[in-house]
């Protein structure tokens, strides 16, 4: 029997849902995703590739894609309406926050580019064996690692449509193995670090809550937002999200018609900047509401509960889009710059981490965590070594988010170097190369980088 309605899009959000609810259940039950934190919606993204790609289920890797790259852009809006001017509690000292946060934002600095630089000179290098590998392939790396599967998916879209062909899911590839490198190595560290002594407020242990992932019945639980509305007239969710939907119309109508005064080519790339464009718009929606008085009606709490829900599908739906057979074919190069670049960024980041003047275990953990996987991830490994989040280095990656963004929003265009400014993979490999050390020179100037801790 045909059905009267299109059942497609529906179907897959459901699709998506089982595998988060299966990831949930995975998660509670299992102490191995325990003991490396693994978070619900990477394993059901993992489940979700395997039925993907043997044919169990059949949804396609572009249907996937495209309802991740939604879920990106949605992610960042909403983080745009949160922000806003908040009060924060802490016990350091403004001055030693401020520190925090540079170093954090300079580390960041210097693995994007040198996983840039990974990726480029692996390119260089293959072409000697007589392996090309489209120009910016290697420059998938970093926005797999530092910046996440949502950004690898979007510029890998975009890149698709210059003759990248497979550029998105091999981004998503270069995501997922920085997720295991978070996981998988970070978790490992930062308990060894707490066995030798080097937390800061020493741990306890983590509450059960937290590693199995759900509340105990009549546990006291903590408020998802407050309303704004009167449920008699409209409901405080569906506002919330007709704010986010505003926005998204706003940007797509200023990418579509800005895009149209640029040239071709550079107005395909707007659409891998879609997010960015998003979040300056929330901003922007976000300042006027103020203006007018009526900043109150935007809650932050539901909007955090927006951010985190686009997320976890985020990550359910790009794990489940590697198409396997894809990565497959390229598996010695993404094998290669992908190890070497996680093997070089935890090394960087432990040398930075141990020259660090103050709060060394709990810094460098929330950075790596970052620079491999998000900055949830780097919340995550914070939270083995400060469980109440009693240092102020959670505040310092907050505030890392503000220094950051011309760092590695400049990197994320540098990446486009080769296709809008013609520039050789030499070239671009030797602009991340002076961004590297530019990054390791003011840390140096700020002080930041003293005799190393001995463990």
């Amino acid at each position: 029997m045909r059905a009267p309605f299109p059942f497609h899009s529906i179907l897959l959000f459901g699709f998506l849902a089982i595998l988060l609810l299966m990831g949930v259940v995975l998660r509670a039950r299992i102490p191995f995703f325990q003991r490396f934190l693994f978070p619900s919606c990477l394993i059901g993204g993992v489940l979700g590739l395997i039925l993907a790609n043997t044919g169990l289920v059949h949804f396609s890797a572009h249907d996937l894609e495209s309802f991740a790259y939604h879920l990106f852009n949605i992610s960042f809006i909403s983080v745009g309406l949160t922000r806003g001017r908040e009060a924060h509690n802490t016990s350091g000292h403004k001055k030693e926050i401020v520190k925090g946060s540079l170093w954090m934002a300079l580390t960041q600095g210097v693995t994007f580019p040198l996983q840039a630089a990974i990726g480029g000179l692996s390119v260089l290098l293959f072409s000697v064996f007589g392996v090309k590998l489209f120009p910016t392939f290697g420059f998938l790396v970093p926005l797999g690692f530092n910046e996440g599967p949502g950004q690898a998916l979007s510029f890998g879209k975009v890149w698709e449509t210059v003759g990248f062909n497979h550029a998105a899911t091999l981004g998503l590839g270069f995501a997922a193995v920085g997720y295991f490198f978070a996981f998988f190595v970070g978790v490992p560290l930062v308990n060894h670090w707490i066995r030798k002594g080097s937390s800061a407020r020493g741990t306890g242990g983590l509450p059960r809550d937290f590693l199995v992932g759900l509340t105990a019945r009549g546990q006291k639980r903590e408020s998802a937002g407050e309303l704004t509305l009167h449920s008699a007239n409209t409901d405080s969710l569906a506002f919330q999200a007709a704010l986010v939907g505003l926005v998204y119309v706003l940007t797509y109508l200023f990418v579509k018609y800005f895009g149209k005064v640029l040239p071709p080519d550079a107005g395909k790339m707007l659409w891998g900047f879609f997010f960015f464009f998003g979040l300056g718009l929330a901003l922007c929606v976000r300042w006027l509401m103020e203006k007018m008085g009526l900043e109150y009606l935007v809650d932050r709490g539901i909007q955090r509960r927006i951010t985190g829900w686009s997320v976890d599908f985020l990550i359910v739906a790009t794990v489940t889009a590697i198409q396997v057979l894809v990565v497959w074919t390229y598996m010695v190069p993404f094998l290669t710059i992908s190890l070497v670049s996680g093997i070089l960024t935890t090394l960087v980041v432990l040398f930075l981490g141990k020259r660090l003047p103050s709060y060394n275990l709990e810094r460098t953990v929330a950075i790596y965590g970052t620079v491999t996987g998000t900055v949830s991830c780097g919340l995550l490994l914070l939270r083995i070594a400060d469980p109440e989040f009693q240092t102020p280095v959670a505040l310092e990656i907050a505030i890392m988010n503000v220094f950051v963004v011309p760092i590695v929003g400049g990197c994320t265009v540098l990446v486009n170097g080769p296709l809008w400014w013609h520039w050789s993979t030499a070239f671009t490999v030797l602009v991340f190369v002076f961004i590297m050390a530019t990054s390791l020179t003011v840390i140096k100037i700020l002080g930041l980088w003293r005799r190393p801790h001995s463990d």
